[in-house]
């Protein structure tokens, strides 16, 4: 790959993080569109990392969480037992957000049963100090997960919601219409005022609009699941630390403590820089000598 200037590279990933697909970054950019994969990965991994290693021992007093669906190569029921072994078909993005501060405590892209939703949460929990209250929808497989991962020391409640038919006659492009939400206390004291799941799907929300990939009834969709990963890990990680929140004026980050200013694009992409490898020098090309025979 050809080496991109940091202007570039700025101008690439402030396209992505806007909603922009790779194909249209590369229109705008006249820049290969292997060449902008490319910056996706190596700075996606340097998002997981940092995300890893930094957003660690947070105070939160509650959490929310909820999952959001998308597919890669094509929809699961489309899709072969080839394919789905190299990662075709639907995909999950569990999401974990700190309610008073904005802040993204934890994602995983995987699937939706108990032994993701049983990773997920004890990932939540190793991030979080003191007593946390957490809301979740109404998924069976955090029963187990959020107990297992938090033992005692939580207030656990669910809030599922009710829909109902939808009155248009086409209703392929209509969601049905919420009629209702019913909250259900789990374990501990949680309080009743603060049992919701706005906020986090509000975040699902958020990453609809500023992910090509996971907008509805589009050819946007991921071709590969690591780089459907990638494309998340470099959201969340420009979501808690670069845009300001409009309620809060400041970044999560920054409200959660884990800045002290708002990050740049530039500070972005410099931090992938420094965790990428350095490029070594070719070794000495020894030409193939013809067979004289």
């Amino acid at each position: 790959m050809n080496m991109l200037t940091i202007d570039e590279r700025v101008r690439i990933i402030g396209a992505l993080v806007e909603g922009n697909s790779l194909r249209s970054v590369s229109r705008m950019t006249g820049i290969a569109r292997n060449t902008i994969t490319k910056l996706l990965v190596d700075l996606g991994e340097a998002c997981m990392a940092y995300h890893d290693a930094h957003v660690r021992n947070v105070r939160v007093r509650r959490l929310q969480c909820d999952e959001i669906w998308a597919y890669v190569g094509a929809k699961a029921k489309n899709v072969s037992a080839e394919m789905k072994g190299i990662g075709w078909g639907d995909i999950w993005t569990w999401v974990g957000i700190d309610a008073d501060t904005k802040l993204v405590v934890s994602y995983l892209v995987g699937g939706r049963g108990a032994i993701w939703a049983k990773d997920f949460m004890e990932d939540c929990a190793s991030r979080i100090h003191g007593r946390v209250q957490v809301t979740t929808d109404g998924h069976k497989a955090y029963l187990e997960a959020v107990e297992g991962a938090f033992g005692m020391g939580v207030d656990f409640a669910t809030l599922q919601e009710i829909y109902g038919a939808s009155e248009e006659t086409e209703t392929r492009y209509s969601p049905a219409k919420c009629i209702g939400c019913e909250s259900k206390v789990v374990m501990g004291n949680p309080d009743p005022e603060h049992i919701s799941t706005s906020y986090v799907e509000r975040q699902n929300l958020t990453m609809r609009m500023h992910m090509r990939r996971f907008t509805r009834l589009t050819n946007a969709f991921s071709k590969k699941l690591d780089n459907h990963a990638y494309a998340v890990a470099l959201h969340f990680m420009y979501s808690n630390f670069v845009r300001i929140h409009s309620t809060l004026r400041v970044t999560p980050a920054m409200e959660a403590g884990l800045s002290n200013h708002a990050w740049t694009i530039g500070e972005l992409v410099a931090m992938g820089e420094a965790a990428m490898p350095k490029p070594t020098k070719r070794g000495h090309y020894k030409k193939r000598e013809a067979n004289s025979n």
